[in-house]
């Protein structure tokens, strides 16, 4: 699969990324030169987590007959050490249904396995980079 990210000279600093058949904006802050119009790189990185963790959740009660009925996932970032190495995401789960505290924290133990998670956390990305003809 190839993802395309396509100037909009209307913005700044705006794009548009193409995901298969879905589109959304990308921008930067105006601190930064964008007109924040749309999330930026790193909001996009923190989301997939967060994002992943709850569709994570949702198949695994799915599968379980785990009575899950609302899910919230938050991420929290601190960036002040990215410069040395160090990218800290806090994710914070609140699970709503008729949850036993067993199933709570079933679940807690699946949200930190998820796939994005494990990515994050256990493999070297290598990344190339070149120009197209």
């Amino acid at each position: 699969m190839t993802i395309s990210i396509i100037r909009d000279k209307s913005g700044a600093m705006r794009h548009h990324v193409h995901i298969g058949q879905h589109q959304f904006a990308v921008d930067e802050p105006p601190a930064v030169g964008g007109e924040d119009s749309g999330p930026n790189p790193h909001d996009l990185y923190d989301a997939a987590l967060g994002s992943c963790k709850a569709l994570t959740l949702v198949w695994y009660a799915k599968r379980k007959n785990i009575p899950l009925e609302d899910l919230r996932v938050d991420v929290e970032r601190d960036d002040k050490d990215e410069r040395n190495g160090t990218y800290r995401l806090t994710t914070r789960i609140t699970l709503g249904g008729n949850l036993s505290d067993a199933q709570r924290q079933e679940l807690l133990n699946v949200a930190g396995k998820c796939p994005i998670h494990k990515l994050m956390g256990s493999v070297t990305t290598e990344i190339t980079t070149t120009l197209a003809d």
